[in-house]
Formats: structure tokens, C-alpha cells, sequence
């Protein structure tokens, strides 16, 4: 996978940005809010038509174009993949509604043909690590799930197309249970929405114990080299519908390492429409779906500590790191190639050793692009020969060679 031109219109702080990508590492130079971290942003929303930053899309446009009736902003890129030469375009859209409220959508065009967002996720492929990502590990489930999403869905159709009919049927199935609590009526209504439920469900929660058994293993190795064999790196997938039963009266071992990948997709739905028939009085009463994967979560855990409660800054942060190393080596593990490696102030707040350490998997041929606000954080011998964007109120300087 090779980015090779990247054009922004009325996107973020750019009203124009028109450049040709290296096809190694670029490194991106400047000042705090002068539009580094936008550029990674828009390379990113490529392959995944999300943002970390913005809860809307159109938070995204320009907001000099924004403040007009109907605002336009443009992602535009040509990449090379499978050794052929694509193109994608994302228009973002704002607009007013006959009752004149601002309203967003997104045109998705591959090839210059449009396609559902869904086809177009995963046309190419990108891995991004952004400081505030660390929240990842520190924050809520829902940082979790939405990590687990966002990665599966650059390497699988089926599983975006499952994760978007899954929202749909629960938001279906919650109507229904709000509607029974408050009006009554016959709970076996809820047997089709059930069996929807439990089918696609059921895929989601076999693909996420999958992926994260195999990036669990990558990611073993990486950290185990970048902590210099003085961290044990684990994950633990806490499903909400877990396959794997506890016998009552027995205490689960939250910690212990626990084996799913023996179970079949039929068994996995089997046991999910019966956990959500057995659970009906309570969720008509409660209004809503109290179990499957839209509740999941995952630990990160060093040494057999869970990093979300006892890990430390520079802990977390390198686990982070490892992740993301490990994301590019799981995704050019399904698709065959490299993914773009986006990387934002990476070397903040790391020292010398884990510095160096970390650079060294930024130089094994994948493309990069890497922002700071001081080169100096870098070891001249990393820098020599590296392209340098200086970038100063939206605006790129003369790119230079160090």
C-alpha cells in the first residue's frame, strides 16, 4: 500500500493542500495547531471514513466554509495497491433541511464510481496513533469496542456489514422492549428479533475472539522487545454474552487467560438467543438490550496488571505504541501489504532507550508519517535522508531533505 498524492479542500484548517507523498518516511515539522495532526486525520478517514476527533463529519469542513448554507470539504488521494493505481474521494457534506437545520453526509467515490460507506471502508488502509488514543487503554469500554471495530473493518466487509446490521436490529429490539414496558403485550414478539440478533451477533463476537487471540500474539513479541523482556503483554476479552460458562457458585478468575477459540459460530448464536430469552423480564423492565457485544470489553494487562487501573503514563503509552505496531503487522498479515503508519508526537514522553527502541520498527519499509514539534527528539541517524514538511497555519513550507 502507497500513498502517492493527497489533496484537502476545505478540510480542518486547510482551505487547499495539494502534495506528493513520499514513499517512505515523511517528517512532519511544526508548531502546536498548525495543522500537523489534520493531515494524518485525512489519511486516516480514508480507511475508515471515521474521525478521532470529531463526534460529526461535518466538524470536519473548513469553519470559514462552514458558516455557509451548503459547505463542502474534500479528501481526494491516489494510492497504489495490488500494484495498481486507485483513487478516493470523500466529500463532506452540510446542508440545511427544509425546516433549516443543518444536517451532514458524506459522498464516497472509489475509482470515480460512489459507493456505500460500508464497500468503501477498507479500499485502503491506514493504522494511527494520536496521544489521545491512549484512552484506548484509560477510558471506557466504548473506546475499546470502537478501536476493535475501526481495525476489523479495514480487513473485513462481512464483519461492517454485521456490525451495521447489528445496530440496527438492537435499536429495533430496544423500541420493542421500551414499548412492552411501558404499554404490555406478548414478550414472545421478541423471539425474531432475537434470532437477527443472535446471528449477527454471534459473527461479531467469533471475529473479535479471533482477532484479538492473533494480535495478542504479535503484540507479545513486539512489547516484549520494546520493555527489553521486563513485560509480559496479555489481553483479556471480556465478552458480554461470554460462550465460555462459569459454574455457579464458582468465582470467575478475571485474570486467568481463557481459551474461546475452540468454539463454533452455531454455538456461539445457539448460546446468544438463549442467554437473550432467559433475560427478557429483566430487559422489558430495564427498556433496553443488557447483553451482547455492543457491551464487550477488553483489558490490557502487563505482567498480569490491568494497565486501564494500575498502569503508568509511560506504561500505558508504550502499550499504546505496541498496539499500533502490532496492527500494522496483523493487517499486512490479511491484506498483503504494508498499511500507511500515521504517527503523532510519538516520541513524547518516552525516554532515550524506548526512543530508539521504537524507531527501529518505523524503518522496515512501510510507509510512514511521523509529526513533531522538535526534530531534535529524533536520533540524527533516523533523520538523515528524510523528507521534512515545515507546516505553519494550514499551510506547508518548502519541503526539505535532512
Amino acid at each position: 500500500m502507497q500513498l502517492k498524492h493527497l489533496s484537502l479542500t476545505n478540510f480542518r484548517n486547510f482551505a487547499r493542500l495539494d502534495a506528493a507523498i513520499p514513499d517512505e518516511t515523511t517528517l512532519i515539522l511544526g508548531r502546536n495547531a498548525q495543522g500537523k495532526t489534520s493531515i494524518l486525520e485525512a489519511i486516516y478517514y480514508l480507511a475508515t471514513l471515521s474521525s478521532f476527533h470529531a463526534e460529526r463529519d461535518r466538524e470536519l469542513i473548513n469553519f470559514i466554509e462552514g458558516r455557509k448554507p451548503l459547505a463542502v470539504g474534500r479528501i481526494v488521494a491516489e494510492y497504489k495497491k495490488g500494484g495498481q493505481d486507485h483513487q478516493i474521494e470523500i466529500r463532506l457534506i452540510k446542508e440545511k433541511t427544509r425546516n433549516g437545520i443543518d444536517r451532514g453526509r458524506k459522498e464516497v467515490l472509489i475509482d470515480g464510481v460512489k459507493k456505500r460507506n460500508r464497500e468503501a471502508i477498507g479500499n485502503f488502509n491506514a493504522v494511527l496513533f494520536l496521544p489521545q488514543m491512549m484512552q484506548i487503554i484509560e477510558g471506557s469500554p466504548g473506546e475499546r469496542r470502537r478501536f476493535l471495530d475501526l481495525l476489523i473493518s479495514q480487513t473485513s466487509l462481512s464483519y461492517t456489514e454485521n456490525l451495521s446490521e447489528y445496530n440496527k436490529v438492537i435499536s429495533q429490539r430496544n423500541a420493542l422492549l421500551r414499548q412492552l414496558n411501558e404499554k404490555g403485550g406478548d414478550s414472545a414478539q421478541l423471539a425474531f428479533w432475537d434470532e437477527r440478533l443472535s446471528k449477527r451477533g454471534a459473527e461479531i463476537i467469533l471475529k473479535r475472539i479471533q482477532v484479538i487471540q492473533e494480535l495478542e500474539q504479535i503484540a507479545a513479541r513486539i512489547h516484549h522487545e520494546l520493555t527489553r523482556s521486563n513485560e509480559v503483554l496479555r489481553f483479556a476479552y471480556d465478552p458480554a454474552y461470554d460462550p465460555v460458562s462459569t459454574p455457579e457458585n464458582q468465582m470467575s478468575l478475571m485474570d486467568a487467560p481463557t481459551d474461546r477459540s475452540m468454539f463454533a459460530l452455531a454455538q456461539i448464536e445457539t448460546g446468544f438467543r438463549e442467554r437473550l430469552e432467559s433475560n427478557r423480564q429483566e430487559e422489558i423492565f430495564r427498556g433496553q438490550t443488557s447483553t451482547g457485544p455492543h457491551r464487550d470489553d477488553m483489558r490490557f494487562l502487563a505482567n498480569g496488571i490491568s494497565l486501564g487501573t494500575f498502569g503508568s503514563r509511560g506504561q500505558v503509552r508504550t502499550v499504546m505504541m505496541t498496539m499500533k505496531l502490532a496492527e500494522v503487522v496483523w493487517m499486512k498479515e490479511k491484506t498483503g501489504e504494508y498499511p500507511v503508519l500515521l504517527l503523532d508526537e510519538v516520541l513524547a514522553e518516552l525516554d532515550e532507550i524506548r526512543r530508539s527502541d521504537l524507531l527501529k520498527y518505523v524503518t522496515n519499509g512501510q510507509q510512514a508519517l511521523l509529526t513533531t514539534t522538535d526534530l531534535n527528539l529524533f536520533d540524527p541517524k533516523f533523520t538523515e535522508g528524510k523528507k521534512v514538511w515545515r507546516i505553519e497555519d494550514g499551510v506547508l513550507g518548502d519541503n526539505t531533505e535532512t
